[in-house]
């Protein structure tokens, strides 16, 4: 049934995502993008979705079950965004997606990116608390159009403003220029790191390392 959404038109509805923190979730925004805790089931996946695709996986390397390996189901999520703006009848055929998304205490803060024009879901970025490190990633449809600082950006006003944290860390493949210039556009500078890291996948990566500091706060929360 995802497939079929290829061959569907529908209409954009607004943007009814969370815009205010309440207890065990997030919300915040930059001048192009939106974020929060992913609300229902479909908010995590569409956002998985948008680092599954195989130039994110050159340098990401995660194993089969911990990505979507079929481009149609990653293109028709992609397609899709928060509550109003996906098709009824997907939900009527999906049910399970529907379902609320309860965050683990266990595993690293995740916020599901959406873009304010479009209300699409257009990525994700992922905190650990424990180290402070931060990552994330951009629907294909959505590189090479400067968002990648503002994700980096989100990620860096999270980690300060809403989890408490002095410093935020990001590491990436040497290569990876890209992303090396999107962190250094949203303020991060060199830090020192292992120069070697090892992808699921088995593959080493030349690695580099970033930091970003600034004075650390909670979030306001009813």
């Amino acid at each position: 049934m995802i497939r079929s959404l290829l061959r569907r038109r529908r209409a954009t509805s607004g943007l009814p995502i969370p815009h205010t923190c309440t207890p065990g979730r997030h919300a915040l925004a930059t001048r192009h993008l939106l974020f929060c805790t992913p609300v229902i089931k479909l908010d995590a996946l569409a956002a998985i979705s948008a680092g599954a695709d195989p130039d994110a996986q050159h340098w990401q390397g995660n194993q089969a079950d911990q990505v979507i390996p079929d481009a149609d189901t990653r293109r028709a999520l992609l397609r899709m965004g928060p509550a109003g703006a996906t098709p009824r009848w997907f939900f009527r055929s999906n049910p399970d997606l529907a379902e609320p998304f309860e965050p683990s205490p266990e595993m690293p803060e995740f916020m599901v990116c959406v873009r304010r024009d479009t209300g699409l879901y257009a990525g994700y970025f992922e905190l650990d608390h424990a180290s402070g490190e931060i990552g994330g990633n951009l629907a294909p449809d959505h590189r090479g159009q400067g968002l990648g600082a503002e994700l980096f950006l989100a990620g860096a006003e999270f980690a300060h403003g809403h989890a408490g944290l002095l410093t935020a860390r990001a590491g990436t493949a040497t290569a990876n220029l890209a992303c090396r210039r999107a962190l250094e556009r949203a303020g991060f500078v060199p830090a020192p790191g292992p120069a070697r890291h090892t992808l699921p996948d088995g593959r080493e990566l030349d690695t580099v390392w970033y930091r970003h500091e600034a004075a650390a706060s909670a979030c306001a929360r009813p």
